[in-house]
């Protein structure tokens, strides 16, 4: 276990031509551009996640000619996700702990304009679960904006490099971190922590864009008041809908200092957001309760392992849906949800066109569900593996278990699919519309588990838990995957077999490609319709990083990914002979330090 916690927005403002220069725009405009144009400005691109780009100068033929332009290194080797941000003529870089700021110049080669440093306590690399990494920031208002690993939001002059405004979220000593991207709509800027291990509480805050002070906090956990679950909310299944749901899931137990169970119920926000500019509505998901002992916590555990839909200025809940009841597997349901419209077939006549929100859960399903209301429309396993559960009942939302694989205390239930790191983790999936498709990495990993007795201690590890992680069964011999999905048929349209699990996210590109790495190093671009390979190269160390596009200074397309390996991955730095080492991971991926060393940098590609 402490082996494990070692490892372990919005289209905004304009952006101008003027090199090297940003100049802010009074308040910050949200678009429904489905894609980011020359710039990157947001995490994903574009506020709906989409992680798609409308630049065709790279295309199926001609990207085999790619060759990289320069890189950066952040000088810290442990795992780089997110992306960089590019706007205007400069590129703005994150690395992990201790979270410095990198502004580069690339009408000038990339060369280093300055740096900023958060001068973040030291005190917050214990209490990361899964490495010190950070997923990226935003650019608003002429700021670059990003969460520190001790639960501070920094904002940055974009142009000086200097503190605009700082504002602490919470204290790391209790065991809580910050890791994920903020995001941007209007005159708020949205965060969540990290924590879930450590018996914290999860939350979304709104800070004010121009002074950082909190506007309005969600809690994941406690009274309906608390979460901020009112008369306007409308749960699109019965399960979902009443009064004091998040109290009455969570009794009281031993070994809590007192403590109400929900006020370490974990359910920490510590991936993505996604806005919808359609129905003005912020998507995201809640992390697995603590403690990873189900036996502990009776009841759905509410709202653990759950997608929220709410209201961007209040802060109100509009509709929940509860991926995982009561989850025993560290099912968290914090990855992406992308919100797109699309056309479902009409027996009667032509195609009907639904809103969407598009999410594949680390439980292994991959939902389609429609975004005003929450209601699944489609629920099907895109990780083949997935035993928990045979399936998603459409007409009640949840779940039919599969009994023998529920997890206990004290009882060694074997090979469960998917293991703790899901079907497919924070790694962000893309969606093409030129294509139609959406494109996933998955991890065909599974695990034995046996919940075990723990009491908590403020600041400590509070799982419950002693896991061995191992390959699934084969798809093509392999640990991974990356495909293509229909989100409308439920079902995969072409998959390309990996080694290690895939974890990296993807790009998509009006040029018919999708770009993504793996963990032995390689950066791939695929055809988007086929999934052929079409170009490949080899990068000093692997890669769990977002391949991003932007056009450069000379008015045309990069694309760019960082490598250095880490995240629940980052097995290298494991002992090999503790089975359990990195909750399992040692298990998993025993051989990973053979297929890459420790790195951390950004690689930016253009055309020969």
């Amino acid at each position: 276990m402490s082996s494990r916690l070692r490892l372990c927005q919005a289209l905004v403002a304009a952006v101008l031509a003027l090199v090297g220069t940003v100049r802010s725009p009074p308040f910050t405009v949200v678009s429904a551009q489905a894609n980011p144009g020359p710039g990157w400005t947001t995490p994903a691109g574009t506020v709906q996640g989409t992680r798609f780009s409308a630049l065709t100068d790279i295309n199926t033929g001609n990207v085999a000619t790619l060759v990289e332009e320069f890189s950066f290194r952040t000088g810290v080797n442990a795992g780089h996700e997110g992306a960089p941000l590019v706007v205007g003529t400069t590129m703005y870089i994150v690395g992990p702990f201790p979270n410095r700021l990198f502004a580069l110049d690339l009408a000038n080669g990339g060369r280093l304009l300055w740096t900023f440093n958060p001068n973040a306590n030291r005190f917050a690399q214990d209490k990361a679960c899964c490495d010190i990494v950070n997923r990226g920031a935003v650019f608003a208002d002429g700021k670059i904006i990003y969460n520190v690993l001790d639960n501070t939001t920094v904002a940055v002059n974009a142009t000086t490099g200097k503190l605009v405004w700082r504002h602490s979220n919470g204290n790391p000593a209790t065991g809580q971190s910050m890791t994920m991207a903020p995001l941007v709509v209007r005159d708020k800027v949205f965060v969540g922590n990290s924590g879930g291990e450590f018996g914290v509480r999860g939350f979304i805050a709104a800070l004010n864009l121009q002074t950082g002070a909190e506007v309005w906090r969600a809690w994941s956990t406690g009274p309906d008041a608390d979460v901020k679950i009112g008369p306007g909310f409308t749960a699109p299944y019965p399960k979902d809908q009443g009064t004091n749901l998040g109290v009455t899931s969570w009794p009281a137990t031993s070994g809590t200092q007192g403590k109400t169970a929900w006020e370490l119920g974990g359910s920490t926000v510590w991936a993505w957001l996604t806005y919808d500019p359609e129905l003005d509505l912020l998507f995201y998901g809640t992390a697995n309760p603590g403690v990873w002992n189900p036996d502990v916590r009776p009841g759905d555990n509410k709202w653990s392992s759950t997608v929220f839909a709410r209201q961007p200025d209040t802060g109100d809940a509009v509709w929940a849906y509860q991926f995982t009841p009561h989850d025993a597997w560290d099912y968290d349901g914090v990855n992406e949800s992308i919100a797109v419209n699309l056309q479902f077939p009409n027996p009667s006549g032509p195609p009907i066109t639904r809103q969407v929100l598009v999410h594949f859960d680390r439980n292994g399903f991959g939902y389609t569900m429609d975004r005003k209301t929450g209601k699944v429309l489609v629920a099907e396993k895109y990780a083949p593996a997935t035993n928990w559960a045979s399936r998603i009942d459409l007409v009640t939302g949840l779940p039919v278990e599969d009994p023998a694989k529920r997890t206990h205390e004290g009882v060694d239930v074997l090979d469960i699919c998917p293991g703790p790191p899901g079907g497919k983790d924070q790694q962000p999936a893309a969606f093409s519309p030129t294509t139609g498709l959406f494109y996933v990495g998955i991890q065909n990993i599974c695990m034995d588990h046996e919940g075990l007795k723990v009491n908590y201690f403020q600041g400590s590890p509070f799982v419950g838990a002693s896991v061995k992680m191992k390959p699934g069964p084969p798809i093509g011999g392999s640990r991974g995957e990356f495909i293509a999905w229909d989100a409308v048929a439920g079902k995969k349209v072409w998959g390309i077999a990996e080694r290690f699990p895939v974890v990296s996210g993807a790009l998509a590109t009006a040029g018919n490609l999708v770009f993504y790495g793996t963990l032995d190093r390689q950066f791939k671009a695929v055809n988007a319709t086929t999934g052929q390979v079409v170009f490949q190269t080899q990068l000093e160390s692997g890669i769990i990083g977002n391949p991003m596009a932007f056009v450069g200074a000379d008015g045309k397309q990069r694309i760019a990914i960082y490598s250095g390996p880490g995240g629940w991955a980052g097995g290298l730095r494991l002992s090999l002979d503790d089975p359990t080492a990195g909750f399992g991971v040692t298990g998993a991926l025993p051989d990973i330090g053979m297929f890459t060393p420790a790195g951390g940098s950004v690689h930016v590609f253009r055309l020969k």
